[in-house]
This record gives C-alpha cells, structure tokens and sequence, in this order.
C-alpha cells in the first residue's frame, strides 16, 4: 500500500510538473523564471499535488505571504501567479473546478511615481558614464523605452538606418508581439560605432564574458553603477528608464497612444497610469495653506 502511495505521488508530482510547462508556455524568460519560483514556492508551503489543494490552502498561504519578508508586490504577484495556475488547469480539465477563483488579491500600493527618475537625473547618468558600450546602452534603454529583456535580446540584424541619419529597431517584446521604434540620430550613431565587424546575427551587446548575449543581470549591473556615478538614490533598475521614457514623453506632450505603441503596453490604461503617476497639476496647488 504504502509503495502505491508513493507511485501515485511521483505520478501527481510529474503531472504537475508538466502542466506548469504548458503553462508558461510562450512567456518570457523572465517571467518564466519568476512565475516558476512562484509556483515552487507555493507547492512547498502545501506539501500536497495540485489535484488535493483547497481553498483553505490557498488562504493560509496568503496569510503566510502577509507575514513573510518579500515586498508587498512580490506577495501579490506570488498569489496571482497561483491564481493564474489554478485557472488553467480547470480550463484544461486537470482540474475539477478552480479552487483559486474565489480568493482575492490583496490591494497593492501602487509605487510608480517613486521609481521616476527626473530627467536631470537621468541626463546626469548618460553623461557621466565613461564607458562608449554602456553609454549607447542606456540611452537605448531611455530613448526607446526597452525592457531589458528585449535590450538584451536585440542582434544587429534587428537594426535598420533610417533618413537624416536617424534609425529604428525592431523589438520582439513581451507575448510575442513585434513592434518597431523609431531613434534619433545622436542614439544610432552610439550604436553603429559599437559595431566593428559584427554581423546581423551577431548581439547589439555582447557580453564581455565569453561572448553571447549581455545579460540582464549585467544590464542591472551597469545601471545601478550609473545611477551611483550620477547621484541617484534608491534601487535604480533598467526598467526604471522605460518609466523614464514614458513620464517625460507624456510631459512634453507626446500623445498617448504613441507611448502606448512605442512602450508595448497592450492596453492604452496601463500607459495611463504615468499620468496618474506624476499630474502636471493638482487641486492642492489652489489651497492657502
């Protein structure tokens, strides 16, 4: 009995296993990365196959994410995660009902406006950094508004020139969706000068240990020594440029939809919320205080 306990469990273990691969099917690697830590760590709070889950399970784990030390969004992504898991293992009839269905997400404070750097700032890091490779790389990430994952990814087959000495890159980005931006002159001619003999199928910014693609470790790496260099508090990411990118463009009066267009965003709300983010006014300023 007890040795056809332990086949049914390695037989659960491995249906699970496969079904968090079809899950993640398609995603990026690093929301793959992620959603599969997620996961992992939910799986060793249960102790049981997802078959066995309840709901009672899933809200004593919440309650074990609200007293743990990971941030507040990392809490509330590590829920939806399983949420989304459990959706979709009742949609393809793994499951008899989705058991994550009636538990809710707790409320997230929304802490966009803390991670916009002021464009001072982020003039003072492109002109301090001596480096010509590290240079061109964080004005693509600010000019064009990349997510590091697609920086990384870029070879210079992806790179076309345009009129007046200007260029335009196309980027595979996040759910398989392709669009291209449009760069200034001062950006692409960083870039061309970083390319020597390298050919279309070569990286735009190769690692300098063993060759391949930079990774984006090492992007956050070269930020972070940026920010230092310049001055800039707090935990500067790559992805705080793409912030960057989309508060100041909307404030020189860049339309909306184009942001949304050149940033990715598949819904013209999430571009909305750098409006919401950084107001160019507000009642408060009509108070005599």
């Amino acid at each position: 009995m007890e040795r056809q306990n332990v086949t049914a469990l390695a037989t659960a273990v491995a249906g699970d296993a496969q079904l968090v691969a079809l899950w993640l099917h398609g995603r990026s690697p690093h929301t793959q990365r992620a959603y599969r830590a997620d996961v992992a760590r939910f799986l060793a709070h249960v102790a049981k196959p997802l078959r066995e889950v309840t709901l009672a399970d899933l809200q004593d784990y919440a309650d074990a994410l609200e007293r743990s030390a990971l941030a507040p969004a990392s809490r509330v992504r590590g829920l939806a995660a399983v949420k989304s898991l459990l959706a979709f293992a009742h949609r393809l009839g793994y499951l008899p009902f989705d058991v994550g269905r009636p538990l809710r997400l707790p409320p997230r404070k929304d802490a966009l406006a803390a991670r916009i750097l002021a464009e001072a700032d982020v003039h003072r890091m492109l002109a301090l950094e001596p480096d010509p490779r590290n240079r061109a790389l964080l004005r693509l990430l600010y000019a064009g508004g990349l997510r590091v994952s697609e920086l990384c990814a870029l070879t210079w087959g992806d790179l076309q020139p345009r009129a007046d000495g200007a260029g335009q890159v196309t980027i595979y980005g996040k759910g398989g969706k392709t669009r291209v931006v449009l760069l200034p002159p001062t950006v692409w001619g960083d870039l061309l000068a970083l390319r020597g003999e390298a050919g279309p199928g070569d990286p735009v910014f190769p690692s300098r240990k063993g060759g391949g693609h930079l990774h984006p470790s090492q992007a956050l790496r070269i930020v972070r020594a940026a920010a230092r260099r310049a001055g800039v508090d707090g935990p500067v990411s790559p992805h705080w440029l793409r912030h960057a990118h989309a508060t100041h463009a909307l404030e020189r009066g860049a339309p909306i939809h184009l942001v949304q267009a050149t940033l990715g965003h598949a819904s013209v709300a999430t571009t909305g919320r750098y409006l919401h983010a950084r107001p160019a006014d507000s009642s408060s300023r009509y108070l005599a205080v």
